[in-house]
């Protein structure tokens, strides 16, 4: 009688146990996201004002000079402030570095597919936290949507100055052809969490 007992006490201490991982684990995986949340933000504030100041001194010619030239730099500089990797990605990249390996291209066809019926892709996004060798990382991914301006660049109906200039700077673009509020692509966040 006293053996089982102790098992039953036992069984409650490591359940006991295991629950207080799962809340630490839901406690480290929200402060993980809401900090992912704040470096896309912020990332992205400093893309797209670089762009929106760009598009106002020279429209979509000086904003493509200005993607080709600061937007990479813009993202390394988030990824050094904020000890994380930071990449932007698409199915349809304009840029080489901007193609998604497989676990984002998998988001990317879901941010897609859930586009399709409906959703704002606006408030789209994905979390997850991996471990591997003894490591913890979470992934993240915010979905960007094709907004007005985009189309300058992005849509179908692009003038023939920009093709010409968007040919120059990017001979393999893949990203063009959208409409407003399509998924254009998605900034990834990738942090240890340990």
């Amino acid at each position: 009688m006293k053996k089982i007992v102790i098992i039953a006490g036992m069984s409650m201490i490591f359940s006991a146990q295991a629950n207080a991982q799962t809340e630490t684990t839901k406690a480290e995986t929200k402060a993980a996201v809401k900090e992912a949340k704040m470096i896309t933000k912020a990332f992205g504030g400093e893309l797209k004002k670089a762009l929106k100041k760009a598009m106002k001194a020279g429209g979509p010619i000086n904003a493509l000079n200005v993607c080709n030239t600061e937007a990479m730099p813009i993202t390394k500089k988030a990824a050094i402030d904020h000890n994380a990797l930071v990449t932007r990605v698409s199915l349809k990249n304009r840029n080489p570095e901007n193609i998604p390996n497989e676990w984002q291209k998998l988001v990317l066809e879901d941010f897609d597919a859930r586009a399709a019926k409906g959703e704002d892709v606006k408030k789209m996004g994905y979390s997850k936290i991996v471990e591997a060798d003894g490591k913890k990382t979470l992934r993240f991914m915010k979905a960007l949507p094709t907004g007005g301006n985009c189309l300058e660049c992005h849509g179908s109906k692009i003038d023939a100055d920009v093709q010409a200039k968007l040919k120059e700077l990017y001979p393999d673009d893949k990203a063009v052809g959208y409409e407003k509020g399509q998924v254009r692509g998605a900034v990834v966040v990738v942090k240890e969490l340990n």
